[in-house]
């Protein structure tokens, strides 16, 4: 007989625990601890001084005849081509002469000034089917910036 009242009993009991946890998580306020805080620069990416970008390419050219010709993107990366019709070679550790027009290859699309701008470049990167079909050498320096030729670029 008092085996049974328990066992009838029990449920009762049980709802009344969970109805008692369900208050204390409602008063207790909500603490968010970030371990990696110090770590996450949201918004922020690294940009390359004038110098920098200048000692990492291995092309420098200075030049006011840049156009975007082509564009892909959706999936996979997005990949801008850009033209330079003329220019001025200003670095060189590849080639001793560079002819025109020139293509190159770029993650993102960049804000062509309308004055003389230098175009820092690298050897490209992967992209190998791009490179056989557009016949494409160079690729934008990651982390460069656009600096206008003649300017004091802070």
């Amino acid at each position: 007989m008092i085996k049974s009242r328990v066992i009838n009993a029990l449920p009762l009991l049980f709802v009344a625990f969970l109805i008692s946890c369900e208050d204390k998580k409602l008063q207790s306020p909500e603490h968010k601890i970030d371990l990696f805080a110090d770590e996450r620069h949201e918004g922020t990416a690294y940009v390359m001084s004038e110098e920098e970008c200048y000692d990492q390419s291995q092309l420098v050219i200075a030049s006011s005849d840049v156009k975007l010709v082509d564009s892909s993107s959706g999936r996979g990366k997005a990949v801008f081509i850009y033209k330079i019709h003329s220019g001025e070679l200003v670095k060189t550790t590849r080639d001793s002469a560079v002819n025109y027009p020139l293509e190159f290859l770029s993650n993102y699309k960049l804000k062509l000034p309308k004055d003389s701008m230098y175009l820092y470049l690298q050897k490209l990167n992967g992209y190998r089917f791009i490179a056989k079909e557009k016949n494409l050498k160079y690729q934008w320096l990651k982390g460069a910036s656009v600096y206008t030729v003649g300017k004091e670029n802070k």
